[in-house]
């Protein structure tokens, strides 16, 4: 008897240490992970707060002064407010542009392709497996590859040097967003779709006014995630436009950057970088909840 409260004991001892140390290396798992990212974090943001700093310079106090994070004496504020609007071509153009195509590929790229997630997620139709692999496997093609076949179809019906290669493909969905918010739709119960088609809803009915609000984050996080490679982009613009009143911001700054890095004025250059940034900044910062919390949905699905 001796001997089993002994050891009852023991284990009574035992089992707060052995709590005690898994929280410690837990603590410890935490902060080597926050320091990490912390690391990154200020590695990542370094180049984009002397990119922005530099960007206050004139062309002689960039050439002669080292590397530095700090503002300078007499910050040329001209550079935002004046000077990089009087470039030539205009960049206030190329944003303007760059809007136009990107808001008005997703505002109709976005509903074709919520439209065909709920089709896959949702209805019944011969083939609608295969069909949706093949979809995905349109993913794992590299641009490079069908680039040229692209660019001999688009020459040949008179799309080049105009935005309908850049808007038209974008409008009949995106294989991704299609990826992602079938996914989600999927979780949505079948037995809502079920009661509302016995009361006598069509399909497009069910779509517009139960499956669209309760996938809506879903939708708005894809859409923004959209835009922002959309904006980005700068492959596939350089290849279709030439004229420069047809230009994207991207395209047109890597033009602005061949006529003004001859004069060496190039704070200039990054005064107008700076500004195709902030939209995408200024979206990422407004949206970021929806952005995590939708990624973070997707892979728990």
């Amino acid at each position: 008897m001796q001997e089993n409260n002994k050891s009852i004991g023991e284990q009574k001892t035992s089992t707060p240490t052995k709590y005690g140390s898994r929280k410690r290396s837990r603590l410890t798992e935490n902060v080597f992970v926050y320091l990490f990212l912390s690391l990154g974090a200020v590695i990542m943001i370094i180049p984009l707060v002397w990119m922005f700093e530099s960007s206050l310079k004139t062309p002689g106090q960039f050439l002669t002064t080292q590397l530095s994070l700090s503002l300078p004496e007499h910050p040329q504020w001209t550079n935002y407010f004046k000077r990089v609007w009087q470039m030539q071509p205009a960049l206030q153009r190329g944003i303007l542009n760059s809007l136009i195509i990107s808001v008005s590929t997703i505002f109709v790229g976005t509903f074709v392709s919520a439209l065909a997630a709920f089709s896959y997620a949702k209805l019944r139709f011969p083939g609608k497996a295969q069909l949706f692999l093949a979809e995905l496997a349109t993913m794992m093609i590299p641009f490079s590859v069908i680039m040229i076949p692209q660019f001999i179809i688009y020459a040949r019906i008179g799309w080049v040097n105009t935005w309908l290669p850049l808007i038209v493909p974008g409008m009949l969905g995106n294989v991704s967003m299609i990826f992602f918010l079938r996914q989600y739709m999927s979780g949505i119960p079948t037995s809502v779709i079920e009661s509302a088609r016995i009361d006598g809803a069509g399909y497009l009915r069910i779509f517009l006014q139960i499956m669209l609000p309760n996938a809506k984050p879903a939708i708005a996080a894809q859409a923004i995630l959209w835009f922002m490679g959309s904006w980005n982009d700068f492959f596939a613009p350089s290849i279709y436009l030439h004229d420069d009143n047809l230009l994207t911001v991207q395209v047109m700054i890597s033009r602005l950057n061949a006529m003004y890095a001859i004069n060496t004025d190039y704070p200039l250059l990054l005064t107008a970088s700076v500004l195709s940034l902030l939209p995408i900044i200024i979206v990422f910062m407004v949206f970021q909840r929806q952005i995590i919390a939708s990624v973070a949905m997707s892979g728990l699905k």
